[in-house]
């Protein structure tokens, strides 16, 4: 009996190890600011053949980059507590199926994008690959403690991929959508790398508390903290959103800002407690931006769509 059931539950395990190759939580993230880019690109709503296989072709891709990042970091997941029990790391997804399993996500995704979308949004999606899984993961991540500013870049940009994948161009609108991602980033990665320092010593990560210590990171928060305040009233301030956003806007960032002087204030628990609420602070800040896209509709949105 154990010997018949034994093939099932590896195959289940395997399954499950390939999904946790994805960063699922991450990509789905990302999906989230994908799909309220493309409602925020047009007054109505958005074709189903867009939403559907543009966010499907962009999560394929982002998925690839989660994947080849295991691979490229097993040797430092071993080491660190926090990313020991990876598949890769401890070998339950050999370095070969992961490399064939990344190649097989991008180029599906990829595939999806140029059949199905439009060759811009493609190759944007296709350089943000790139940027993440190659400059990012292979060289800046060990590079320079200031990697997670410039390596941002690929990673904040959903949200302009779901723009363009509805209006086919890159506009300001569209990139504002990018900044606000790509400020959010640092103090949200700071916060966990504070909370993670040791971990990333003894990888060998210069990550900003590991080289430049806890205090200074603790400024650098709250100086992007306050970047971020200023990047998410843009939106109001162009007239692409209204009351409502501004208002949620401003109470969500005055939240992660007490947040921001908790660390400073070196508070034990801060770092963490802020991590948590920076992924809670992006979801509610796109959502609300949705809710203000259709309630309180403004003209200059329509004008840049047509």
């Amino acid at each position: 009996m154990t010997n018949t059931m034994q093939p099932t539950d590896n195959s289940k395990h395997c399954w499950a190890d390939y999904y946790e190759l994805t960063k699922p939580n991450v990509v789905y993230l990302m999906l989230l600011t994908s799909v309220i880019g493309m409602f925020m690109a047009t007054p109505g709503s958005v074709p189903w053949q867009i939403l559907l296989w543009g966010n499907i072709g962009i999560g394929l891709c982002a998925a690839a980059g989660a994947v080849i990042n295991h691979l490229v970091d097993q040797r430092i997941d071993i080491i660190m507590a926090r990313t020991h029990n990876r598949p890769v790391a401890q070998g339950r997804v050999s370095r070969n199926g992961a490399a064939i399993f990344a190649a097989v996500l991008a180029v599906t995704g990829m595939g999806i994008l140029l059949t199905q979308i439009n060759q811009l949004t493609a190759w944007l999606t296709f350089f943000s690959l790139v940027g993440y899984a190659g400059v990012y993961t292979l060289w800046l991540k060990r590079a320079t403690p200031q990697n997670i500013v410039i390596g941002g870049l690929p990673g904040a940009a959903p949200p302009l991929l779901g723009w363009v994948a509805v209006t086919n161009s890159v506009d300001g609108h569209g990139l504002l959508l990018m900044l606000i991602v790509f400020a959010w980033t640092p103090p949200h990665f700071w916060a966990l790398a504070i909370h993670r320092r040791d971990d990333y010593a003894k990888a060998g990560i210069p990550m900003l508390p590991v080289t430049h210590g806890i205090k200074y990171t603790a400024y650098h928060i709250m100086l992007y903290t306050l970047v971020l305040i200023a990047a998410t009233l843009l939106p109001f301030a162009t007239g692409m959103c209204g009351p409502l956003y501004l208002l949620g806007a401003s109470v969500l960032g005055l939240i992660f800002l007490y947040w921001a002087i908790q660390i400073m204030r070196e508070k034990p628990n801060a770092p963490m407690a802020t991590f948590k609420f920076s992924i809670l602070y992006l979801m509610m800040l796109y959502l609300i931006m949705l809710a203000d896209h259709y309630l309180f509709p403004v003209t200059r949105v329509v004008e840049v769509v047509l």
